[in-house]
């Protein structure tokens, strides 16, 4: 990617939701929930505009570091944001699993 097609990461707290840019286009987000302590992310999509470049894992592996930076723990209830973390194990220290409702 040129400096000109690389992401743009940020954090927009009025929209409860991690933002990432191509150049004027919102290509993709993570949306979250948060606590004092806590981060629960619930859904994370790319635009299919914009799919196989590899850019989701990028948007995870933003929205986390900030989540552990920030001092906050990690709650995966976004799928994407799970599987991401079953092979990124750097994470493990700051993570609580979401309690699973008995059907």
């Amino acid at each position: 990617m040129t400096a000109e097609q690389e992401p743009r990461l940020l954090r927009n707290d009025a929209e409860r939701r991690y933002e990432m840019w191509l150049g004027q286009t919102l290509a993709g987000v993570a949306t979250f929930r948060e606590s004092e302590t806590q981060v629960t992310f619930l859904h994370t999509i790319v635009d299919e505009a914009f799919g196989g470049r590899g850019l989701g894992t990028k948007l995870a592996a933003f929205v986390l570091q900030d989540t552990v930076d920030r001092g906050k723990r990690i709650v995966p209830v976004c799928p994407f944001i799970r599987e991401y973390l079953e092979s990124h194990h750097e994470f493990d220290d700051h993570l609580d699993l979401p309690k699973r409702v008995p059907s």
